[in-house]
């Protein structure tokens, strides 16, 4: 490895050019210990690069270990996981089980009751008691997903699962899944695995010789997929909700791996404290838990049911891995790996026998506050701490860096505040790296969409690690350069090292800083990536004073990195592999590749925070920035000529493309009751920015001149939205077809229509139809819904003036009877009426769910687009 001695250059005069801090004191240093300059030594550019490369390399080889290696020391003996894979295959093996169909409803619950009897039956002689109870409640609520909504559910089905020693139990864990599925999917991950785990541990609960000091009831709920019904009929219903204390909810936002903790509380710290405790596979995240909880992410889990309705602590545990095929027809049971259901049980079996043999669970609220900082290292031990304790540790790593550079400040050879000087031209060097890094890369991001190859990476993902990291870490790169050679072009380049990483100190100092006074958890990060450093550095001082940047200082100060960067890298995977597979059903109007390069840069940045010190000591860094410019050059080249297809159907790693097909029939009626209007055609959504791009040279009819636009006077722009997503998916199509003509058509009608004494008209309604329908309530101009049959009675959640309904029901389910109350504007008009109001009817199941003309339109799609298709009714009417 090539190192060299240099020797100081000759300086301007004074007049000339300001002098800088670290010259002058490595000079004095020098002098004061008699050692000549030309001594230190200077890391080659080829050395520098082979050290950096090796050190990531490495790094990502271990988070790459640690995410596959499922399970640590093997399992755990209790738990089965050949009889849970067992339940798993027989619950998909029914097919989809859509809420209201007879898959869900009938045959998925006569499985688990028969299931739950054979453990009654099997454990009857040992000190448990089983009593299992069908719960089918009818409820209303408002909840702020989606921009907001209200959700109407009529019998849908709970299975409650009571074990408890036979002398009876006062306090209740609660564990909670969902059997149900979205209707085009066998839903293995999402979530039946969790169904099948919580059987098993439920038989080896029940056959424990040791009685329980607490009881656990076990939730298997059946309307999750219908936006948290279920969970909320039985946490504001059920007779048994008042004796739990806690939940454990297990869900899936991919499909196998590991299942991670991602949200916990709110507060009570004692229930992280017994997952790190108990759990054998520990794997968990505050940083998970605060992104997820900003809203970043556009999805919800029945956590926050029982968070916000009962008012009850919880652990939310999720799947995490492969989102490309979550709620697709590859959800299948033979994607989920043994070892996976191993820890999953093990983990669920070991918690839940921890907390109810738990004091804390009786009186949960004397240890309820408090937050924790919890994170865990390779998959192999959880950290966990109190906030408190957290903020505490964190002043302290501020301060040790305070006094640091403090120290550095007091040197006789920086009177007059020249380093601070230094320190701030430096900072400033680093952030203005950062910005033109950024503004770069996305500029490159906007050219690849203009020119059509948007989410190239979706199936080749180093594809655009090679494209927008190249380009982020050689513009960085370049920057740095040039302030090395033209600002620093006189000043050694050991101290230019030493200032840089000064800089990097006091930048991730700041980061702790902000993030502590926020309140957040996640400031355990900055904490770490300054703390070792620091330290690191501390420990160095002499060898780097006395050699310069030999071959064993930049070794060891790579290994003094090595934890920080390797828990740096495991949330950057985390980051990337939660939102890679996300951009493919985000909608049409965010462009992915701006989101998905400007999570590369951000990852650049951080992980380059440290190695801007081997930027400075490095002699050169041409032949870097010639490779860079290369692979940038060669990548876009490839890009452009459409070389990388976004979607694969190939079965080993399929990538879909996701798009939504309704058959629908649309009927306009005026004021006086008469038909304005009427229509039908096949209506088409694309999930992902390329719309239909990719998909009109396969099917040419499905192309621009059928676009359509929404008709803003229109309840939800006058089509069959089934959650209001409108704002997510503004590009759709409209190919104009046969009439739909179900076997049970969508029946509405006003039953009254009053006038109230305030002055307002109460409007009430019946509606009959299949198991989903959505109401969409649109006040004219001057009119406001006062009120309501829904929720508490007050309208909530409007939507630029709309509102949005969601409705399902089990079966045998009586008819939608509810009412509206509006205020008419002073002057009311006679076309418009006082509010426009559309029902829509969506068959997901049965005969009535497919036609000719769907069944044609699907058959021409390639194998690479996944289809969610099904036959829909819009009717909307004038009061």
């Amino acid at each position: 490895m090539e190192l060299q001695e240099r020797r100081l250059k000759p300086r301007r005069p004074a007049a000339e050019q300001p002098e800088p801090l670290t010259e002058r004191g490595a000079a004095e240093r020098g002098a004061g210990k008699g050692k000549p300059e030309a001594g230190l030594q200077q890391l080659s550019e080829a050395a520098a690069l082979l050290l950096l490369g090796v050190f990531v390399s490495a790094q990502w080889a271990l988070v790459q270990l640690s995410v596959h290696q499922l399970l640590i020391g093997g399992g755990g003996g209790e738990f089965s996981p050949g009889r849970a894979r067992k339940h798993l295959e027989h619950i998909t093996g029914v097919g989809p089980r859509p809420v209201g169909s007879v898959e869900n409803e009938v045959l998925a619950v006569n499985y688990l009751l028969q299931q739950v009897e054979l453990v009654r039956a099997e454990s009857a002689a040992g000190p448990h008691a089983i009593t299992v109870d069908v719960q089918r409640p009818t409820g209303s609520f408002s909840i702020d997903f989606l921009g907001g909504f209200t959700s109407y559910y009529d019998r849908v089905t709970n299975i409650a699962v009571r074990l408890e020693p036979k002398t009876g139990a006062q306090h209740f864990m609660l564990a909670n899944c969902h059997f149900d599925s979205v209707a085009n999917s066998p839903g293995a991950s999402d979530d039946a695995v969790s169904c099948a785990v919580m059987l098993e541990v439920l038989r080896s609960m029940a056959n424990l010789s040791t009685p329980l000091t607490h009881g656990v009831i076990f939730l298997f709920n059946g309307a999750e997929e219908n936006i948290l019904q279920a969970s909320h009929g039985f946490i504001t219903q059920h007779p048994w909700a008042k004796q739990v204390r806690a939940f454990l909810n297990l869900e899936a936002a991919g499909v196998g791996g590991k299942e991670v903790v991602f949200q916990t509380g709110p507060e009570n710290p004692w229930l992280v404290q017994a997952y790190v405790h108990a759990a054998k596979h520990p794997f968990a995240s505050v940083v998970g838990q605060e992104v997820f909880q900003s809203g970043i992410i556009p999805s919800d889990t029945d956590f926050r049911i029982y968070r916000d309705f009962g008012n009850i602590p919880g652990i939310d545990l999720a799947f995490i891995e492969n989102g490309f095929i979550y709620h697709t027809k590859y959800d299948t049971p033979d994607r989920i790996h043994t070892d996976s259901i191993q820890r999953a049980g093990d983990n669920i079996l070991a918690v839940l026998k921890h907390l109810v043999m738990s004091e804390k669970l009786a009186d949960s609220s004397e240890y309820r506050h408090g937050n924790m900082v919890f994170f865990d290292l390779m998959g192999v031990v959880v950290v966990a701490y109190p906030a408190r304790v957290g903020t505490i540790l964190n002043y302290m790593v501020t301060m040790a860096t305070f006094l640091y550079l403090a120290k550095k400040c007091s040197l006789p050879s920086n009177a007059g505040g020249r380093y601070v000087r230094e320190l701030a031209y430096a900072s400033c060097v680093a952030l203005l790296s950062w910005f033109v890094t950024l503004l770069s890369v996305l500029i490159v991001a906007l050219l690849v969409t203009l020119i059509g190859s948007s989410m190239f990476w979706y199936s080749h993902f180093y594809t655009s690690v090679c494209l927008y990291g190249s380009a982020a870490v050689g513009k960085m790169l370049l920057v740095h350069t040039l302030a090395k050679n033209l600002y620093y072009g006189r000043v050694r380049r050991l101290e230019l090292g030493e200032l840089f990483f000064d800089v990097s100190l006091l930048l991730w100092c700041c980061v702790l800083v902000y993030l502590t006074q926020r309140g957040l958890c996640s400031a355990y990060v900055p904490m770490l990536m300054v703390a070792f450093p620091l330290a690191t550095k501390l420990l160095l001082y002499g060898h780097f004073r006395n050699r310069g940047a030999s071959l064993c200082y930049a070794v060891l100060y790579l290994l003094g990195l090595a934890l920080p960067y390797a828990h740096l890298m495991f949330l950057i995977w985390v980051v990337f592999e939660i939102f890679t597979p996300i951009m493919g059903r985000s909608g049409t109007e965010i462009p992915p590749d701006v989101v998905l390069a400007s999570l590369v840069t951000v990852a650049t940045i951080l992980l380059s925070s440290f190695f801007m010190h081997f930027i400075y000591l490095a002699r050169s860094t041409k032949r870097v920035l010639a490779a860079l410019g290369t692979v940038f050059t060669v990548m876009f080249i490839l890009v452009s000529c459409g070389l990388f297809f976004p979607y694969s159907a190939d079965p080993a790693s399929p990538r879909p493309k996701r798009v939504i097909i309704q058959h629908t029939t649309r009927t306009f009626h005026a004021v006086d009751g008469s038909v304005e209007r009427m229509d039908s055609g096949l209506w088409i959504n694309s999930l992902d920015y390329t719309g239909m791009s990719h998909v009109t040279p396969h099917i040419p009819e499905i192309n621009d001149t059928i676009r359509t636009r929404c008709a803003e006077d229109l309840p939800f722009c006058g089509f069959p939205w089934f959650l209001p997503v409108k704002f997510l998916v503004k590009k759709n199509w409209y190919l104009p077809t046969a009439a739909v003509s179900p076997k049970s058509p969508l029946e509405f009608r006003l039953l009254s229509k009053q006038l109230t004494e305030w002055g307002a008209v109460k409007l009430s309604f019946e509606a009959k139809g299949p198991s989903h329908m959505s109401l969409y309530l649109l006040p004219q101009a001057g009119a406001s819904l006062t009120g309501w049959s829904f929720g508490d009675g007050t309208p909530q959640f409007d939507l630029n003036g709309e509102y949005f309904i969601f409705y399902s029901h089990g079966l045998d389910a009586p008819t939608w009877n509810f009412w509206l109350e509006v205020q008419p504007p002073p002057d009311p008009s006679d076309e418009k009426g006082i509010i426009s109001v559309a029902i829509s009817s969506h068959y997901f199941f049965g005969d009535d769910r497919r036609t000719p003309e769907l069944d044609s339109l699907l058959r021409k799609f390639p194998d690479w687009a996944f289809t969610s298709s099904w036959v829909s009714m819009y009717q909307m009417y004038r009061y």
